[in-house]
């Protein structure tokens, strides 16, 4: 599983996940959205300013996703697409998008568990769209520069042995 360091997204692509993590808080009311990579790094906030060092949250949001990836495996299923950690007066749902990144929105009696799951379906689907997008065009740069790479040393086995 491959981390924020083997991809990386341009200002587009952040401008287009900040306005849909942005209009999934109005809609459900959250408080904050934060995407996380799978080694612990955040790439995103939106909404609220968290209260809380936001680079140990994400380090523990990924080790809690991970574990509960555990979890899942050790019951019969591949993985939980989602968990919610409901508290009394706050609450978290974490949601996967593109088996890279988590989504994980805050927020408080404002919002409804309900109402955040319907609406984190929908922004899911968007960001999926988004990542499999980056992830396509870093795929194929990375593709092209092996290419030429490998297109290079058959020029210069060429030369040396033609």
């Amino acid at each position: 599983m491959a981390g924020a360091a083997s991809w990386s997204f341009n200002e587009n692509d952040f401008k287009l996940i900040q306005t849909h993590l942005q209009a999934f808080l109005r809609d459900s009311n959250a408080r904050c959205a934060l995407l996380v990579d799978r080694n612990g790094q955040l790439v995103a906030t939106v909404g609220e300013r968290p209260q809380f060092d936001p680079t140990a949250f994400a380090s523990l949001t990924a080790a809690d996703f991970s574990a509960n990836d555990q979890l899942a495996k050790m019951i019969g299923e591949a993985e939980f697409a989602s968990l919610v950690h409901q508290g009394e007066r706050e609450s978290m749902y974490l949601a996967d998008v593109a088996k890279r990144v988590i989504l994980v929105v805050l927020f408080d009696q404002r919002a409804t568990l309900g109402l955040v799951k319907l609406k984190a379906k929908a922004v899911v689907g968007e960001l999926n769209k988004v990542f499999a997008e980056m992830f396509n065009r870093v795929g194929t740069e990375a593709g092209g520069q092996q290419k030429g790479l490998l297109e290079g040393a058959e020029d210069e086995i060429d030369k040396l042995f033609g």
